[in-house]
């Protein structure tokens, strides 16, 4: 089962249909700037929410690495 914080920050997966000429501008942009298409869309509506005065927090990003050891007397 997942942690908590792990399950936090799970990102919400739908299907999003696109006119194929602005998904292809998204690809291209996307590869400029060194991001997936998905990181690109986002990084465009977060831009786009801004513009128009809704700030979007962002959501804790997993803990990395391994688990902290913890003392255990048997």
């Amino acid at each position: 089962m997942a942690a908590p914080s792990q399950k936090a920050a799970k990102k919400k997966a739908f299907a999003l249909r696109l006119d194929p000429a602005v998904h292809a501008a998204v690809e291209r942009l996307a590869a400029a700037e060194l991001r997936s298409a998905n990181a690109e869309i986002e990084m465009l509506l977060r831009e786009a929410l801004s513009a128009r005065g809704i700030e979007v927090g962002q959501t804790k990003p997993p803990r990395r690495g391994r688990p902290p050891k913890q003392d255990t007397d048997d």
